[in-house]
């Protein structure tokens, strides 16, 4: 059994394995030694990568460059290597080394794709627990600010982290990248990684004495953390998992998640207790300042009233009326009323099922995640949204919390009591061509039995709304699908549907 001495670094190890490999000398004759507690993957200023390895007991001879090709190593293999190297565990160099002997000289090529072999299997533990530490490192370094430059202004921070394993140098061009506006020191006890703007260098581990232990900045990020906990949605083990204990020392916040944790479950029930605030900003201008809605004293007409006097009113006239209404509950949690909209003559109408949260905000309807694809079909089949009048047959958004707001089908009760708005709207605009999109404005509109699925497409002769009336799916139903062919598929057919208005026109 040989013992070969080296620094510590995947270059050198190459060096190593380069020349046993020509000398042909098998894994068992072979034993790896660190030479050194300082990894580094790449050759800098305090650390060098030891030129030629020393066997005990036998000298080994220089290799020839000219034969090196032969060897063909794999760039899977290399990055592997990569990974592992920057593990702690002292088997990694003559597990490396097992491994590109079996590629190389014993032409097992394909070693590193056979998951159920011995040594590929630990190998790729080694490369995942790495892995795992760099996102660990990423996640919780936490700069503290210790000045300035008086030349040049630029703020300078420090961050103390403690790696499981040797990753500084293999993490650190990422916070070159993500924070290259100030300067910057991450210390560890293995490497320091530096970084000036221009250059990221590194040099010897240091003790955890000589990192900063606070900031003037932490208090507001202190704030800043227990102000978005959100103790209803805490998970406990997953959270202890993801961050686990021995990282608390170094953050900033580590202080406050003991109490948050503990006190979350009672803050949870009093959430509950309290009920959901309903309150909306930012919502369009329908909606008058400092009040969700119009005094309750100020009903307009039922809309049955109004359906009766459609003749009489103007197409403003029936949306004012419309936002004063109160004949079901649906209105008490949403924004505000959200009318139909375009040309008041419009040859083709649309009508979906009810306004969904962005509807709900900005009192138009279509204007979300399935408005905009409804856009891009539109465009397709060859129609300009201007030109056409889209509204809902329910005017109200209804919905559930649980943490956002998750939109809940209208139950037939609150579809009837809403359905006189929409044929008032019929009656008004009367459309040549009516598209209805999805189940419930076909059930309320066409027959409560009506399946979208199975009748979508031209359904004149069961309804007399209009000349020309298609059923086909709401838009919402492509955004559900999974599968990316089975979409495009979908997106397809919705978009040959509304072909069939524009050929009534035709």
């Amino acid at each position: 059994m040989q013992t070969i001495t080296i620094s510590p670094t995947l270059a050198s190890w190459r060096e190593a394995a380069r020349e046993l490999l020509l000398k042909g000398i098998s894994p068992a004759e072979i034993l790896f030694e660190d030479g050194s507690q300082s990894p580094s993957l790449f050759l800098t200023d305090d650390v060098k990568a030891t030129p030629a390895p020393t066997a005990k007991g036998e000298e080994l001879s220089h290799y020839d460059p000219r034969i090196l090709p032969q060897l063909n190593i794999p760039k899977s293999f290399l990055d592997l290597a990569e990974m592992v190297a920057c593990n702690r565990d002292p088997e990694r160099w003559s597990l490396l080394y097992q491994a590109v002997h079996r590629i190389t000289l014993d032409r097992e090529r394909q070693l590193l794709r056979v998951s159920t072999d011995p040594l590929t299997r630990r190998l790729t533990e080694l490369s995942k627990a790495v892995s795992r530490d760099r996102h660990k490192m990423k996640a919780f370094v936490r700069f503290r600010k210790i000045g300035e430059l008086e030349e040049n202004g630029r703020e300078q921070f420090v961050a103390w982290f403690e790696p499981e394993h040797f990753i500084v140098e293999l993490t650190a061009p990422f916070f070159a990248k993500r924070f290259a506006s100030f300067d910057w020191s991450i210390l560890t006890p293995d490497r320091c990684a530096h970084w000036d703007g221009e250059r990221l260098e590194f040099t010897q581990g240091v003790e955890a004495s000589q990192a900063p232990q606070d900031d003037e900045l932490e208090d507001y990020w202190r704030t800043y953390y227990a102000s978005i906990f959100n103790p209803a949605r805490l998970k406990l083990k997953a959270m202890q998992s993801e961050m686990p204990k021995k990282y608390w020392k170094n953050l900033p916040e580590a202080p406050l998640i003991a109490d948050l944790t503990s006190s979350a479950s009672q803050r949870a029930m009093k959430m509950v207790e309290d009920g959901p605030n309903t309150t909306r900003k930012h919502v369009s201008a329908k909606v008058p300042t400092g009040a969700q809605h119009p005094d309750t004293d100020e009903l307009g007409l039922a809309p049955e009233e109004a359906l009766a006097k459609v003749a009489e009113l103007s197409m403003a006239q029936l949306d004012a009326e419309a936002t004063a209404c109160r004949y079901c509950p649906l209105y008490e949690a949403a924004t505000q009323t959200v009318f139909g909209e375009g040309p008041p003559s419009a040859r083709v109408m649309l009508i979906g099922e009810q306004p969904g949260d962005q509807e709900d905000i900005a009192g138009r309807p279509f204007v979300g995640p399935a408005g905009q694809l409804l856009d891009q079909a539109l465009l397709q089949a060859g129609l300009k949204r201007e030109d056409l009048y889209l509204t809902n047959t329910v005017k109200h958004f209804k919905f559930k919390s649980q943490g956002r707001r998750l939109h809940e089908r209208a139950s037939a009760e609150e579809i009837h009591r809403c359905k006189p708005w929409v044929l008032a709207e019929i009656l008004k605009v009367q459309p040549e061509v009516i598209v209805l999109l999805g189940s419930t404005a076909a059930q309320a509109l066409i027959d409560p039995s009506f399946q979208i699925l199975k009748q979508r497409g031209l359904v004149k002769e069961l309804t007399p709304l209009a000349p020309t009336v298609v059923a086909t799916v709401h838009p919402s139903y492509l955004l559900r699908l999974k599968d990316k062919t089975q979409t495009e598929e979908e997106m397809a057919r919705f978009v040959a549907d509304l072909k069939l208005a524009t050929k009534s026109r035709s």
